[in-house]
């Protein structure tokens, strides 16, 4: 019986070696950088991983996977991108009174 294995997206396999997509990495990761500067919302993101204890690669990483995610949604639902909405539920709401 032969299992057949399928790579993630993205990435290729020869034999049992995968190899990424590094054009698609790579601009990822200059995505999520750019976000940084440019964006609340990512960079509220970026500063959790960091004070969890991340790298900053790993937070990089870790935003452009929610960046991912938020493209993902807007194509999905055919919505234009809308900043307060991307991040809303990661802003803490304010207390009951």
């Amino acid at each position: 019986m032969r299992l057949i294995f399928e790579p993630p997206a993205g990435e290729r396999c020869f034999g049992l070696e995968c190899f990424r997509n590094r054009r698609l990495y790579d601009a990822i990761d200059q995505w999520a950088f750019c976000a940084l500067s440019t964006s609340p919302g990512a960079r509220a993101f970026y500063d959790q991983h960091r004070t969890a204890g991340d790298t900053h690669h790993q937070a990089l990483r870790a935003l452009g996977n929610r960046l991912v995610g938020i493209l993902h949604g807007c194509s999905r639902h055919r919505t234009p991108y809308n900043e307060h909405h991307a991040w809303a539920h990661r802003s803490p709401t304010p207390a009951a009174a």
